[in-house]
């Protein structure tokens, strides 16, 4: 889930844990497994989201698949309240680029690029991820830019390990995409995940000099997430307060997965494949 960068300042506090902690923080081996579980519980939901959409559905009715099957593993919701989030995933379509609202208006239809982004807490940890679906066919333009954006993701991932900086990272990110014909969303980043759904530092997918280029440590949980965007890089909030859109209506794809850093690379904590 990406959240503006001022909610990662410490002025705000997830609602779910008491007290927000400042800084970054290096999980231990005890909380890496509980976040593995988050993690798993977060990829399995949204694997099966990914083969159960078919036009017709509303947003709403995978929010409530979702906020069942999070639950029925034991775990709650993490975006459910979250600063008055009414869903228990983001449900983002076409022009729509992050935080979506799930409702039961809004029908899926063929040829949507739809982004759904969900996560869940468990003993007292989080775990967070999106994927971008296809509707049944999209056009070619919509299909690569769905196809460049999860390569932009790992094109990140794979900079990671101890001692990269994020700035390594964030240009391998923007090269792919930009080499593409893509823009990248500068008004949205990722995070550090944990005991907050957003943490410290900022996970930036583009080369900037504006935020920390913070040196990459062994036991570290990133959310790694570009947004792509098939015009324009700008967007605007809608009325709802949350929904963010492109300023062109041009389409818009996401990826992201909960990463652990370790000292020889990364773990994908959020891998799909894996469950």
């Amino acid at each position: 889930m990406n959240i503006f960068s001022s909610l990662l300042s410490g002025t705000t506090k997830e609602p779910q844990v008491k007290k927000q902690r400042r800084g970054i923080e290096i999980k231990s081996e005890r909380e890496i497994e509980i976040m593995r579980q988050a993690a798993k519980i977060v990829a399995t939901v949204l694997k099966e989201i990914s083969e159960m959409v078919k036009p017709g559905m509303t947003t709403a009715d995978l929010d409530t698949y979702a906020e069942k099957r999070i639950r029925a593993m034991g775990a709650t919701p993490s975006f459910k309240g979250y600063h008055g989030f009414t869903g228990s995933i983001c449900s983002s379509i076409n022009n729509e680029v992050v935080h979506g609202i799930p409702s039961r208006k809004k029908v899926i239809r063929a040829g949507d690029v739809l982004k759904v982004d969900t996560g869940a807490y468990y003993q007292g940890f989080h775990g967070d991820s999106c994927i971008t679906i296809a509707v049944v066919e999209v056009t070619p333009e919509s299909a690569k830019l769905i196809r460049v954006a999860e390569e932009a993701l790992y094109k990140g991932i794979e900079q990671v390990r101890a001692g990269a900086y994020l700035l390594d990272l964030a240009g391998a990110i923007e090269d792919h995409v930009k080499s593409n014909g893509f823009s990248i969303v500068e008004e949205f980043t990722g995070h550090g995940v944990g005991r907050n759904l957003h943490e410290e530092p900022s996970v930036f997918n583009f080369r900037t000099r504006e935020m920390p280029n913070v040196k990459l440590r062994s036991g570290m949980t990133l959310a790694i997430e570009p947004i792509v965007n098939a015009g324009s890089k700008y967007t605007r909030t809608l009325a709802d307060k949350w929904t963010a859109v492109t300023i062109d209506n041009a389409m818009s794809a996401q990826f992201e997965h909960t990463v652990l850093v370790t000292d020889t690379g990364y773990e994908i904590l959020t891998d799909r494949t894996k469950v």
